[in-house]
């Protein structure tokens, strides 16, 4: 059964195979990789940097580490996967990276730290594998990513069973990430985020092409009781009755959070200590300064 542990949020044994077999499959659905790669690429394109090394940890790194060659800006690029199915220079665990202090100018992660049992532990490898001012970028499902499948899975358990079980990942709320990036050891953190919603013909077309990008439940602390018709119809059934647009088609919620953070160095920008400003916030915006009352 892999991981079971109460400690442990994956099955990372389970996360692996399901992705593996996912990716090597052509009906692999790759447009939200296809779709977060080209943020990152933009988001680089601000960056007026050149990078000697630099490592991509994808389930298909070939393809964005081919456009960060063509930008010109990056030397040595190793291709890193969590998981068989795609080419790449290593297979690797995210909670387990294989690269010296010191000794990269860049990291990207592409979706693939949201199944981190210890993101904060992940997030502090990748800190200490970057030379000073080297660069981390990152995309991760968080937020209300497949908010509408756990609604439904929770309604069709609770009216048939009379008790729920977990069936879809928890994930990351925004407001942590930027303090996970500190606790982690970056500066100059900032986490955005892109919700992108998919429509499907119906509930179980959406659970379908789910399964299909490998993210079908992989929680260690699942149910183990196999999954009836009937749970199964009701939660179709409640998928479509509560999120069902106009036109009957049903939305799947994926919100992608990206991080970007730096390795310190003195040659970053830093915050002003408080109370050192030289110039008064009224006088800037040529307005009148009007002092709270004390309660």
């Amino acid at each position: 059964m892999g991981e079971r542990t109460a400690n442990k949020i994956f099955d990372r044994t389970l996360v692996r195979a399901r992705l593996s077999n996912a990716l090597q499959s052509d009906d692999f659905p790759d447009f939200l990789h296809r779709r977060a790669a080209e943020d990152i690429l933009d988001r680089l394109g601000l960056i007026l940097r050149e990078f000697d090394r630099a490592v991509v940890i994808a389930d298909k790194p070939d393809g964005i580490a081919r456009q960060l060659i063509e930008t010109g800006r990056f030397g040595d690029i190793v291709t890193a996967r969590t998981a068989r199915g795609h080419a790449a220079d290593i297979l690797c665990d995210d909670e387990a990276l294989p690269f010296a202090e010191n000794s990269l100018d860049c990291v990207i992660s592409l979706l693939s730290l949201h199944h981190a049992n210890d993101l904060p532990g992940a997030l502090i490898q990748i800190s200490r594998a970057l030379k000073p001012d080297g660069l981390f970028m990152a995309a991760l499902f968080g937020g209300t990513t497949l908010n509408e499948l756990r609604h439904a899975w929770l309604a069709a358990e609770s009216e048939l069973e009379g008790t729920v079980s977990l069936r879809v990942a928890p994930f990351a709320d925004i407001r942590d990430m930027g303090g996970l990036l500190q606790r982690a050891g970056f500066s100059l953190p900032v986490v955005d985020t892109d919700p992108v919603t998919v429509t499907y013909a119906d509930a179980l077309s959406a659970m379908r092409e789910i399964k299909q990008m490998g993210l079908s439940n992989a929680l260690a602390q699942r149910s183990t009781r196999p999954t009836t018709r009937q749970t199964l119809a009701c939660a179709c059934a409640a998928y479509e009755n509560e999120f069902a647009r106009q036109d009957g088609r049903v939305p799947a919620t994926f919100e992608i959070f990206y991080l970007t953070g730096w390795s310190p160095h003195e040659s970053q920008q830093q915050p002003l200590k408080p109370g050192s400003a030289k110039t008064r916030l009224a006088d800037a915006l040529s307005t009148k300064e009007f002092p709270l009352k004390d309660e």
